[in-house]
């Protein structure tokens, strides 16, 4: 499995090898001893498994969890492909406001770890892209925000050919600056210890 480091604090990328034959494929997005030696434990305690199914342009978060409690998350597409965003969301962090992006579909079986306060959003490149989602924590409304994917100070960039649809939560959603000004951002401090006790 090829595994790398991305350019925020604590997000992996996984990328196993994919066996391919007439009869389709097979790969391992998630094996446990090579998680553990990039970061130094298994993956959390499993809480919540969900899926969504998205239809091309459609583009959901950034989505990010009240910390605390905080959430982790183990992502991946196994069918269609998804331009997926990782945004560092946590006060303090030196990488605050940064984000990276990488390409998640069903011909790599590429995975994401994102640990506690890292904002996610993704765009569906093909019609039916499924994004999985594995959690630390379950999913309770209260605890749930989003902030405003199109903020220029963000500045995230999107495929110039493919018309953007959102939710109507998506479309409201506060600013990097209003969010932290409504005290909605976790502690980077807070979040790094939430995210070594899971």
């Amino acid at each position: 499995m090829d595994v790398r480091e991305l350019g925020i604090e604590g997000a992996f990328e996984f990328t196993p090898p994919v066996f391919k034959d007439r009869r389709g494929l097979f790969a391992s997005p998630y094996q446990e001893s090579v998680f553990a030696e990039h970061l130094g434990k298994p993956l959390f305690q499993v809480a919540q498994v969900s899926h969504n199914l998205s239809s091309r342009g459609v583009l959901r978060g950034i989505h990010f969890t009240a910390t605390p409690p905080g959430m982790a998350k183990y992502v991946y597409c196994p069918y269609g492909r998804l331009q997926d965003y990782l945004i560092d969301l946590r006060v303090g962090s030196p990488t605050f406001g940064q984000w990276v992006t990488t390409q998640l579909g069903a011909d790599t079986c590429r995975a994401l770890y994102i640990p506690v306060g890292v904002g996610h959003a993704f765009l569906s490149l093909t019609d039916d892209s499924m994004a999985v989602y594995v959690m630390s924590e379950g999913y309770v409304p209260e605890n749930e925000f989003a902030m405003n994917p199109l903020d220029p100070t963000i500045g995230l960039s999107f495929p110039a050919d493919v018309d953007l649809v959102q939710s109507d939560r998506d479309l409201a959603a506060p600013t990097l600056a209003e969010a932290q000004e409504r005290g909605m951002l976790p502690d980077y401090a807070l979040c790094r210890e939430l995210d070594a006790k899971l």
